[in-house]
């Protein structure tokens, strides 16, 4: 495989990865699953022709590694929120149990 087809597909899955990173930062995770296929489908042709394996292709590996680190930080915070949120939902849930509880026996 040429060299520009390997970069096209490096610059690829560079792209699908700033668009995930972009969906969990929005707190869109069915957007990013929908892209993890695609995803793994460049990461898996990447990785069976050893393209980044070439010396030729080092910063480009790098600014992936970097990528893939933003994109699990991203989903790591979205991760914590949503259990905040769940928190705050399930206390909600007592407190109108405690009030609809109250409001009956009186």
């Amino acid at each position: 495989m040429s060299t520009d087809k390997q970069m096209h597909l490096l610059n690829d899955l560079e792209n699908m990865l700033e668009k995930q990173i972009e969906l969990a930062h929005q707190g869109n995770l069915r957007g990013i699953e929908a892209l993890s296929g695609q995803a793994d489908s460049l990461t898996e042709e990447i990785g069976r022709l050893n393209i980044l394996d070439s010396a030729e292709f080092k910063s480009e590996r790098e600014c992936l590694v970097k990528l893939y680190n933003d994109l699990q930080f991203a989903l790591t915070v979205e991760k914590e929120e949503t259990g905040k949120q769940l928190q705050q939902t399930r206390r909600a849930r007592r407190t109108v149990r405690a009030y609809r509880n109250n409001i009956q026996e009186k």
